[in-house]
C-alpha cells in the first residue's frame, strides 16, 4: 500500500506553485469564508439589513452636506444617486481594508498549529464582504429607479468594473494584513487611513472636477487604483462618459499593488508563526 508525502520547506515560490497550492486549499477558502459571513451577521436583530441601513445613511449624509450645503457639483445628476453609486463600492472598499487587517490576528491559532496557503487569508474578508455589496446593489437599483436612470449599453461594463473594485480592496487588503500582524499598532491607523483614501477618492465629488481643477494632476489620478474603481462603477450605472484612460491607469497601478503585496506577504509569512 503505497502513501503520499507532502514535504514543506522554507523558500521562495513560484507563482504557478502558489496557484496550484491555493487552488488546492479552495475548500479551506470557502469555509473561512462562510465562516466570516455568519460571524458578522451572528446574533444581530436586523441581520442582512445592516448592509443596507450603512450605505443608505451615508447617502442621506453626503447629500445634505455636501449636495445641498457645499454645493458640490455632481456631473449634472441629481446629488443623491450620483452618491449612491459610489457610496455602495467605497462601503465595500473600506470594510473590506479595516476587516482585512484583523484577518490574520484573528486567525493565530491556525496559522501557528497547521500548514495552509496563508495567502488566502487577506482575501476571506473581501470575499465574504462581496454579500454585502451585492445586497446593497438594491439601493443602487432603487435609486435608479426613482430618479430615473437608464445605464444603456454601460450596464454591460459592470463585471469587469466590479471585479476592478474587488481586486484594489484585496491589494490594500493584502498590503495592511501582513503589516498588522507585525505592527499591532496598524489597527489604530487603519480607521484614519480609509479615511483619508475616501476623501482622495471621487466619492462625495466627481472625478472630472480633478480634471477641470488640476488638469496637470488629471493623467496620474488614475495611480490612485480607488479613483477608477469608483468612477468606473459610477460611469456604467449612470450611463455617462467612461474615463478608460483613468480606469485603464488605474488598473495598472491595482496590479501592480496586488502582485508587490503578495511577495512581500510570502516574504513575511514564514514568520507569521513566531511573531504570533
Amino acid at each position: 500500500m503505497s502513501t503520499q508525502t507532502t514535504v514543506i520547506e522554507a523558500g521562495s515560490k513560484s507563482t504557478s506553485a502558489v496557484m496550484r497550492e491555493v487552488w488546492a486549499y479552495r475548500d479551506l477558502f470557502m469555509f473561512l469564508t462562510l465562516r466570516d459571513i455568519k460571524v458578522i451577521y451572528k446574533q444581530t436583530v436586523l441581520g442582512f439589513l445592516w448592509a443596507f441601513i450603512q450605505p443608505f445613511f451615508s447617502v442621506v449624509v453626503f447629500t445634505f452636506v455636501f449636495g445641498h450645503m457645499a454645493k458640490v457639483p455632481s456631473d449634472g445628476q441629481p446629488y443623491a444617486i450620483f452618491s449612491i453609486v459610489a457610496v455602495v463600492p467605497w462601503t465595500f472598499i473600506s470594510s473590506s481594508i479595516s476587516a482585512s487587517g484583523q484577518s490574520l490576528v484573528s486567525n493565530l491559532n491556525m496559522i501557528s498549529k497547521v500548514y495552509f496557503p496563508r495567502i488566502i487569508i487577506p482575501f476571506v474578508p473581501v470575499t465574504a464582504k462581496m454579500v454585502d455589496f451585492g445586497i446593497s446593489l438594491i439601493l443602487i437599483v432603487a435609486g435608479m429607479l426613482y430618479f430615473g436612470i437608464n445605464p444603456g449599453w454601460s450596464i454591460l461594463y459592470l463585471p469587469i468594473m466590479i471585479l476592478l473594485m474587488y481586486l484594489t480592496a484585496a491589494a490594500f487588503g493584502v498590503w495592511i494584513t501582513a503589516f498588522a500582524i507585525q505592527y499591532r499598532d496598524v489597527k489604530f491607523i487603519i480607521g484614519f487611513l480609509v479615511h483619508l483614501l475616501m476623501y482622495a477618492a471621487p466619492v462625495v465629488w466627481p472625478a472630472s472636477l480633478v480634471k477641470e481643477t488640476y488638469p496637470v494632476l488629471w493623467p496620474w489620478y488614475g495611480l490612485y487604483p480607488i479613483a477608477g474603481a469608483i468612477d468606473g462603477i459610477r460611469s456604467v450605472l449612470l450611463g455617462s462618459t467612461i474615463n478608460w484612460d483613468l480606469i485603464g491607469l488605474s488598473a495598472l497601478s491595482t496590479s501592480l499593488l496586488l502582485t508587490s503585496g503578495i511577495m512581500y506577504f510570502m516574504k513575511r509569512e514564514r514568520y507569521f508563526a513566531d511573531v504570533a
